[in-house]
C-alpha cells in the first residue's frame, strides 16, 4: 500500500495511507489535507495542487510532462526545481513519497 507524507509550509506533518492508482492530489482532498485545493479535480487546468516533491522521491515519480511544466508557471507560489502538480503524481503500489505544500495555492 502506498503512503504519502504531506508537510505544510508551516511544518505540520501528516502521513496518509493511499491507494495505488490515485494521485497525490486525490489522496489529499479525500483525506482533508490542508494546503492542496485541487480546484479543477485533476484535469490539469488550475495548478492548485502544486507541491514540492522531496528530491529523493523524484526518480520514482512519473516524469514531468510538457503540459504539467507549462501549468507550473501559473502557481501562486513561485515554482522550484522540485515543483510538481499533485494531480499528475499517480501512486504506484510501493510508493512512499514526501511532498511539501506551498504557503498558498490561489
Amino acid at each position: 500500500m502506498p503512503w504519502i507524507t504531506y508537510t505544510s509550509a508551516g511544518g505540520a506533518v501528516r502521513t496518509v495511507e493511499a491507494a495505488a492508482g490515485d494521485s497525490v492530489m486525490e489522496t489529499a482532498v479525500r483525506n482533508g489535507v490542508e494546503g492542496i485545493v485541487g480546484e479543477c479535480g485533476g484535469s490539469l487546468s488550475c495548478a492548485t495542487c502544486h507541491v514540492f516533491a522531496d528530491e529523493a522521491d523524484l526518480p520514482q515519480m512519473p516524469p514531468l510532462s510538457e503540459m504539467e511544466d507549462e501549468m507550473l508557471y501559473g502557481t501562486a507560489v513561485e515554482r522550484a526545481g522540485n515543483s510538481r502538480l499533485g494531480c499528475q503524481l499517480v501512486l504506484t503500489p510501493d510508493a512512499d513519497w514526501h511532498v511539501e505544500t506551498p504557503k498558498a495555492q490561489d
